[in-house]
Protein backbone atom coordinates (compact mmCIF):
# COMPACT_ATOMS: atom_id res chain seq x y z
CA UNK A 1 0.00 0.00 0.00
CA UNK A 2 1.53 3.27 -0.89
CA UNK A 3 1.02 5.57 1.96
CA UNK A 4 2.13 5.18 4.92
CA UNK A 5 2.17 8.56 7.22
CA UNK A 6 1.45 12.05 6.50
CA UNK A 7 3.55 15.41 7.68
CA UNK A 8 1.73 19.01 6.93
CA UNK A 9 3.03 22.25 8.08
CA UNK A 10 1.32 25.64 8.19
CA UNK A 11 -1.34 23.54 4.97
CA UNK A 12 -4.50 25.03 5.39
CA UNK A 13 -6.17 25.13 8.42
CA UNK A 14 -4.88 21.57 9.33
CA UNK A 15 -2.85 20.70 12.53
CA UNK A 16 0.94 21.13 12.32
CA UNK A 17 1.18 17.28 12.92
CA UNK A 18 1.46 13.80 11.47
CA UNK A 19 -1.31 11.25 10.29
CA UNK A 20 -0.92 7.37 10.72
CA UNK A 21 -2.16 5.86 7.25
CA UNK A 22 -1.52 2.04 7.44
CA UNK A 23 -4.22 1.00 6.41
CA UNK A 24 -5.99 -0.23 3.44
CA UNK A 25 -9.21 2.19 4.14
CA UNK A 26 -8.89 5.27 6.09
CA UNK A 27 -12.43 7.53 6.65
CA UNK A 28 -12.50 10.84 7.38
CA UNK A 29 -15.54 11.93 9.64
CA UNK A 30 -16.71 15.52 9.94
CA UNK A 31 -18.75 18.68 10.02
CA UNK A 32 -18.01 21.01 6.60
CA UNK A 33 -14.50 23.01 7.04
CA UNK A 34 -13.15 21.50 9.47
CA UNK A 35 -10.29 19.66 7.63
CA UNK A 36 -11.24 16.61 5.42
CA UNK A 37 -11.05 17.76 2.02
CA UNK A 38 -7.54 19.61 3.30
CA UNK A 39 -5.83 15.78 3.81
CA UNK A 40 -7.21 14.78 0.05
CA UNK A 41 -5.59 18.13 -0.91
CA UNK A 42 -2.70 17.11 0.90
CA UNK A 43 -2.09 13.50 -0.52
CA UNK A 44 -2.83 14.77 -3.87
CA UNK A 45 -0.60 17.65 -3.36
CA UNK A 46 2.11 14.68 -2.33
CA UNK A 47 1.30 12.67 -5.41
CA UNK A 48 1.00 15.11 -8.15
CA UNK A 49 2.63 18.19 -6.85
CA UNK A 50 -0.53 20.23 -7.41
CA UNK A 51 -3.41 21.06 -5.48
CA UNK A 52 -6.60 19.85 -7.66
CA UNK A 53 -8.45 22.82 -5.59
CA UNK A 54 -6.23 25.70 -6.79
CA UNK A 55 -3.38 26.32 -9.38
CA UNK A 56 -2.18 29.36 -7.24
CA UNK A 57 0.30 27.37 -4.15
CA UNK A 58 -0.14 30.89 -2.04
CA UNK A 59 -3.52 30.37 -1.63
CA UNK A 60 -2.71 27.07 0.19
CA UNK A 61 -0.40 28.80 3.02
CA UNK A 62 -2.30 28.62 6.52
CA UNK A 63 -3.73 32.42 7.13
CA UNK A 64 -1.14 34.53 8.41
CA UNK A 65 1.83 32.12 7.67
CA UNK A 66 4.20 32.78 4.94
CA UNK A 67 5.21 28.99 3.75
CA UNK A 68 3.67 25.25 3.85
CA UNK A 69 5.04 21.69 3.78
CA UNK A 70 4.11 18.38 2.85
CA UNK A 71 5.95 15.00 3.71
CA UNK A 72 4.36 11.49 2.85
CA UNK A 73 6.21 8.37 3.25
CA UNK A 74 4.84 5.65 1.40
CA UNK A 75 5.55 1.80 0.62
CA UNK A 76 6.80 0.77 -3.37
CA UNK A 77 5.27 -2.55 -5.21
CA UNK A 78 8.28 -4.43 -3.99
CA UNK A 79 8.03 -3.25 0.16
CA UNK A 80 10.57 -0.63 0.03
CA UNK A 81 10.31 3.06 1.78
CA UNK A 82 10.37 6.05 0.54
CA UNK A 83 9.42 9.61 0.89
CA UNK A 84 8.23 12.55 -1.00
CA UNK A 85 8.31 16.26 0.25
CA UNK A 86 7.29 19.45 -0.96
CA UNK A 87 7.73 22.52 0.76
CA UNK A 88 6.83 26.51 -0.35
CA UNK A 89 8.32 29.35 0.87
CA UNK A 90 8.84 32.79 -0.14
CA UNK A 91 6.75 32.02 -3.68
CA UNK A 92 9.01 28.78 -4.32
CA UNK A 93 8.11 25.16 -4.47
CA UNK A 94 10.41 22.82 -3.86
CA UNK A 95 9.64 18.51 -4.22
CA UNK A 96 12.26 16.23 -3.17
CA UNK A 97 11.52 12.39 -3.77
CA UNK A 98 13.67 10.25 -0.95
CA UNK A 99 15.88 13.56 -0.50
CA UNK A 100 16.65 14.28 -4.49
CA UNK A 101 15.66 17.23 -5.89
CA UNK A 102 12.84 16.91 -8.56
CA UNK A 103 13.21 19.22 -11.55
CA UNK A 104 9.90 18.27 -13.06
CA UNK A 105 7.11 17.05 -11.54
CA UNK A 106 6.22 14.50 -14.43
CA UNK A 107 8.67 12.31 -12.33
CA UNK A 108 5.83 12.16 -9.70
CA UNK A 109 3.05 10.47 -12.20
CA UNK A 110 4.06 7.03 -11.41
CA UNK A 111 5.13 7.29 -7.85
CA UNK A 112 1.28 7.28 -6.15
CA UNK A 113 -1.05 7.32 -8.56
CA UNK A 114 -4.06 8.70 -7.21
CA UNK A 115 -7.52 9.14 -9.01
CA UNK A 116 -9.80 11.69 -7.24
CA UNK A 117 -13.61 11.70 -6.83
CA UNK A 118 -14.73 15.44 -5.94
CA UNK A 119 -17.80 17.36 -6.90
CA UNK A 120 -16.17 19.54 -9.10
CA UNK A 121 -15.97 16.42 -11.64
CA UNK A 122 -19.51 17.35 -12.15
CA UNK A 123 -18.02 19.70 -15.00
CA UNK A 124 -16.73 16.96 -17.00
CA UNK A 125 -20.52 16.50 -17.53
CA UNK A 126 -21.86 20.03 -18.39
CA UNK A 127 -19.35 22.47 -17.85
CA UNK A 128 -16.95 23.94 -21.08
CA UNK A 129 -15.27 21.28 -23.62
CA UNK A 130 -12.27 21.90 -21.79
CA UNK A 131 -13.06 20.47 -18.73
CA UNK A 132 -13.96 17.05 -20.47
CA UNK A 133 -10.28 17.71 -22.93
CA UNK A 134 -8.86 18.08 -19.91
CA UNK A 135 -10.22 14.65 -18.31
CA UNK A 136 -8.63 12.88 -21.44
CA UNK A 137 -5.49 14.26 -21.00
CA UNK A 138 -5.25 13.70 -17.23
CA UNK A 139 -6.41 9.85 -17.92
CA UNK A 140 -3.52 9.41 -20.27
CA UNK A 141 -0.96 11.89 -18.06
CA UNK A 142 -1.51 9.03 -15.65
CA UNK A 143 0.18 6.40 -17.58
CA UNK A 144 2.25 7.63 -20.46
CA UNK A 145 4.88 10.20 -19.60
CA UNK A 146 5.65 10.81 -23.53
CA UNK A 147 2.04 12.05 -23.99
CA UNK A 148 2.78 14.87 -21.32
CA UNK A 149 5.88 15.92 -23.46
CA UNK A 150 4.05 16.13 -26.39
CA UNK A 151 0.86 17.66 -24.89
CA UNK A 152 3.34 20.68 -23.55
CA UNK A 153 4.81 21.04 -27.06
CA UNK A 154 1.73 21.47 -28.63
CA UNK A 155 0.98 23.87 -26.01
CA UNK A 156 4.00 26.01 -26.52
CA UNK A 157 3.80 26.26 -30.22
CA UNK A 158 -0.23 26.77 -30.23
CA UNK A 159 0.67 29.51 -27.52
CA UNK A 160 3.61 31.10 -30.05
CA UNK A 161 1.22 30.66 -33.73
CA UNK A 162 -1.17 32.60 -31.53
CA UNK A 163 1.38 35.34 -30.69
CA UNK A 164 2.06 35.98 -34.35
CA UNK A 165 -1.08 35.71 -35.84
CA UNK A 166 -1.98 38.94 -33.14
CA UNK A 167 1.17 40.66 -33.90
CA UNK A 168 0.65 39.82 -37.58
CA UNK A 169 4.04 37.96 -38.45
CA UNK A 170 2.32 35.95 -40.77
CA UNK A 171 5.68 34.53 -42.48
CA UNK A 172 6.05 32.41 -38.85
CA UNK A 173 2.84 30.36 -39.61
CA UNK A 174 4.21 27.57 -41.96
CA UNK A 175 6.70 26.84 -39.11
CA UNK A 176 4.90 27.05 -36.50
CA UNK A 177 1.89 24.73 -38.76
CA UNK A 178 4.37 22.24 -39.26
CA UNK A 179 5.29 21.38 -35.35
CA UNK A 180 2.04 22.44 -34.29
CA UNK A 181 0.61 19.72 -36.85
CA UNK A 182 3.22 16.70 -35.98
CA UNK A 183 2.45 17.33 -32.08
CA UNK A 184 -1.64 17.31 -32.66
CA UNK A 185 -1.87 14.46 -34.75
CA UNK A 186 -0.41 12.53 -31.95
CA UNK A 187 -2.46 14.03 -29.28
CA UNK A 188 -5.56 12.76 -31.59
CA UNK A 189 -4.48 10.01 -32.12
CA UNK A 190 -3.87 8.84 -28.42
CA UNK A 191 -7.29 10.46 -27.68
CA UNK A 192 -9.05 8.56 -30.12
CA UNK A 193 -7.73 5.48 -28.66
CA UNK A 194 -8.10 5.95 -25.20
CA UNK A 195 -12.17 6.97 -26.00
CA UNK A 196 -12.25 3.41 -27.59
CA UNK A 197 -10.63 2.25 -24.66
CA UNK A 198 -12.74 3.85 -22.12
CA UNK A 199 -16.00 3.31 -24.32
CA UNK A 200 -15.48 -0.63 -23.65
CA UNK A 201 -15.49 0.16 -19.28
CA UNK A 202 -17.91 3.03 -19.29
CA UNK A 203 -21.12 2.06 -21.06
CA UNK A 204 -21.09 -1.12 -18.81
CA UNK A 205 -20.46 0.81 -15.74
CA UNK A 206 -23.83 3.22 -16.07
CA UNK A 207 -25.81 0.19 -17.11
CA UNK A 208 -24.56 -1.66 -14.10
CA UNK A 209 -25.74 0.69 -11.97
CA UNK A 210 -28.25 2.31 -13.67
CA UNK A 211 -30.16 -0.47 -15.88
CA UNK A 212 -29.99 2.02 -19.18
CA UNK A 213 -27.81 0.98 -21.55
CA UNK A 214 -26.27 2.18 -24.74
CA UNK A 215 -24.68 5.70 -22.89
CA UNK A 216 -20.82 6.10 -24.47
CA UNK A 217 -18.44 8.53 -25.30
CA UNK A 218 -18.27 10.46 -28.91
CA UNK A 219 -14.55 12.04 -29.55
CA UNK A 220 -15.01 14.61 -32.43
CA UNK A 221 -11.42 16.04 -33.42
CA UNK A 222 -11.13 19.35 -34.34
CA UNK A 223 -9.31 18.43 -37.60
CA UNK A 224 -11.94 16.31 -38.84
CA UNK A 225 -12.05 12.63 -39.50
CA UNK A 226 -12.24 11.48 -43.17
CA UNK A 227 -14.34 8.38 -44.67
CA UNK A 228 -11.83 5.71 -45.60
CA UNK A 229 -14.21 2.83 -46.91
CA UNK A 230 -16.72 1.77 -44.65
CA UNK A 231 -14.74 3.42 -41.73
CA UNK A 232 -13.66 6.70 -40.58
CA UNK A 233 -9.67 7.79 -39.85
CA UNK A 234 -7.55 10.62 -38.46
CA UNK A 235 -6.30 13.11 -41.20
CA UNK A 236 -2.98 12.91 -42.25
CA UNK A 237 0.40 15.74 -41.71
CA UNK A 238 -0.34 16.74 -45.74
CA UNK A 239 -4.33 16.70 -45.42
CA UNK A 240 -3.98 18.73 -42.04
CA UNK A 241 -1.80 20.77 -43.69
CA UNK A 242 -4.03 21.75 -46.34
CA UNK A 243 -7.12 22.79 -44.12
CA UNK A 244 -4.87 24.85 -42.10
CA UNK A 245 -4.03 26.92 -44.95
CA UNK A 246 -7.95 26.91 -45.72
CA UNK A 247 -8.36 28.64 -42.53
CA UNK A 248 -5.91 31.12 -42.45
CA UNK A 249 -7.69 34.06 -43.37
CA UNK A 250 -10.45 33.20 -40.17
CA UNK A 251 -7.38 32.85 -37.96
CA UNK A 252 -6.39 36.11 -39.29
CA UNK A 253 -9.14 37.91 -38.81
CA UNK A 254 -9.77 36.44 -34.89
CA UNK A 255 -5.74 36.35 -34.15
CA UNK A 256 -6.00 32.92 -32.80
CA UNK A 257 -5.96 29.55 -33.82
CA UNK A 258 -9.36 28.10 -33.97
CA UNK A 259 -8.72 24.84 -35.27
CA UNK A 260 -6.60 22.00 -33.91
CA UNK A 261 -6.59 19.80 -30.64
CA UNK A 262 -7.80 22.45 -28.26
CA UNK A 263 -10.66 22.65 -29.77
CA UNK A 264 -11.96 19.42 -29.79
CA UNK A 265 -15.40 18.06 -28.30
CA UNK A 266 -16.10 14.99 -26.16
CA UNK A 267 -20.23 14.16 -26.15
CA UNK A 268 -22.22 11.84 -23.87
CA UNK A 269 -24.64 9.82 -26.39
CA UNK A 270 -27.51 7.46 -26.34
CA UNK A 271 -28.28 5.86 -29.17
CA UNK A 272 -26.86 8.90 -31.48
CA UNK A 273 -28.93 11.28 -29.30
CA UNK A 274 -26.79 14.03 -27.11
CA UNK A 275 -27.22 12.62 -23.51
CA UNK A 276 -27.08 15.28 -21.00
CA UNK A 277 -29.27 17.82 -22.08
CA UNK A 278 -32.12 15.64 -20.85
CA UNK A 279 -30.76 14.03 -18.27
CA UNK A 280 -31.49 14.77 -14.91
CA UNK A 281 -29.07 16.46 -12.05
CA UNK A 282 -28.84 12.81 -10.70
CA UNK A 283 -27.38 10.75 -13.88
CA UNK A 284 -25.44 14.10 -14.44
CA UNK A 285 -23.88 13.42 -11.43
CA UNK A 286 -23.74 9.81 -11.92
CA UNK A 287 -21.98 9.89 -15.33
CA UNK A 288 -19.22 12.55 -13.49
CA UNK A 289 -18.80 9.40 -10.65
CA UNK A 290 -18.39 6.94 -13.42
CA UNK A 291 -15.86 8.61 -15.30
CA UNK A 292 -13.76 8.64 -12.87
CA UNK A 293 -14.39 4.91 -11.67
CA UNK A 294 -13.90 4.39 -15.63
CA UNK A 295 -9.93 6.10 -15.21
CA UNK A 296 -9.11 4.27 -12.48
CA UNK A 297 -9.97 0.76 -14.12
CA UNK A 298 -8.20 1.74 -17.18
CA UNK A 299 -5.20 2.79 -15.30
CA UNK A 300 -5.15 -0.44 -13.66
CA UNK A 301 -5.68 -2.22 -17.35
CA UNK A 302 -2.93 -0.43 -18.28
CA UNK A 303 -0.43 -0.56 -16.29
CA UNK A 304 -1.12 -3.25 -14.12
CA UNK A 305 -0.83 -1.80 -11.13
CA UNK A 306 -3.56 -0.65 -8.49
CA UNK A 307 -4.63 2.88 -8.08
CA UNK A 308 -5.20 4.88 -4.48
CA UNK A 309 -8.73 6.54 -4.41
CA UNK A 310 -9.58 9.59 -3.44
CA UNK A 311 -12.98 10.20 -2.79
CA UNK A 312 -14.46 13.59 -1.59
CA UNK A 313 -17.83 13.54 -0.18
CA UNK A 314 -19.13 12.01 -3.84
CA UNK A 315 -21.51 9.77 -2.37
CA UNK A 316 -23.99 12.19 -0.23
CA UNK A 317 -25.93 12.82 -3.47
CA UNK A 318 -26.74 9.24 -4.38
CA UNK A 319 -29.61 7.42 -3.02
CA UNK A 320 -28.31 3.92 -0.67
CA UNK A 321 -29.29 1.62 -3.97
CA UNK A 322 -26.98 3.54 -6.05
CA UNK A 323 -24.26 3.97 -3.25
CA UNK A 324 -24.21 0.44 -2.56
CA UNK A 325 -23.60 -0.18 -6.45
CA UNK A 326 -21.15 1.95 -7.06
CA UNK A 327 -18.61 0.85 -4.25
CA UNK A 328 -18.90 -3.13 -5.73
CA UNK A 329 -18.11 -1.67 -9.08
CA UNK A 330 -14.78 0.11 -7.61
CA UNK A 331 -11.30 -1.45 -8.99
CA UNK A 332 -9.24 -2.98 -6.86
CA UNK A 333 -7.40 -0.52 -5.39
CA UNK A 334 -4.00 0.02 -3.09
CA UNK A 335 -5.81 2.50 -0.71
CA UNK A 336 -8.99 4.37 -0.33
CA UNK A 337 -9.14 7.61 1.64
CA UNK A 338 -13.18 8.85 1.96
CA UNK A 339 -14.56 12.01 3.61
CA UNK A 340 -18.35 11.91 5.22
CA UNK A 341 -20.47 14.10 7.14
CA UNK A 342 -20.84 12.54 10.95
CA UNK A 343 -24.56 11.59 10.21
CA UNK A 344 -23.65 9.95 6.57
CA UNK A 345 -23.99 5.61 7.31
CA UNK A 346 -20.31 5.52 6.29
CA UNK A 347 -20.37 2.21 9.35
CA UNK A 348 -22.36 0.36 6.31
CA UNK A 349 -19.18 0.50 4.20
CA UNK A 350 -16.10 0.50 6.78
CA UNK A 351 -14.55 -3.21 7.01
CA UNK A 352 -12.46 -4.91 9.92
CA UNK A 353 -9.33 -2.84 9.68
CA UNK A 354 -10.73 0.39 8.19
CA UNK A 355 -9.26 3.38 9.90
CA UNK A 356 -11.47 6.24 11.17
CA UNK A 357 -10.64 9.77 11.98
CA UNK A 358 -12.97 12.55 13.14
CA UNK A 359 -11.70 15.74 12.28
CA UNK A 360 -12.98 18.99 14.42
CA UNK A 361 -10.85 22.60 13.30
CA UNK A 362 -8.27 20.99 11.55
CA UNK A 363 -7.55 18.50 14.53
CA UNK A 364 -7.63 15.13 14.09
CA UNK A 365 -8.42 11.73 16.34
CA UNK A 366 -8.92 8.11 15.66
Amino acid sequence: MPFLSLSVYNFRNLQNAAIDLLSREVYFVGENGQGKSNLLEALYYSAYGTSFRTNNDSEIVKHSENSFSVRTMFQTEKGSTQTVSAVYENGKKTIEKNSKKIHDRKELVNTMPCVLFCHDDLQFAVGEPERRRFFLDQSLSMYDILYIDVLRRYKRVLKSRNTVLKEQHYDMLDVYDDQLIENGLLIQKKRKDMVFQFNQIFGKLYEDVTGISDISILYSPSWKEIQDGPGMRLPDHDEVVALMKQHRDQDKIMSTTLFGPHRDRITFMQKGVHFIPSASTGQRRLIALLLRTAQAVFYAKATGSKPVLLMDDVMLELDPDKRQKLTSLLPEYDQLFCTFLPGEPYERYRHSGTRVYFLEKGVWHE
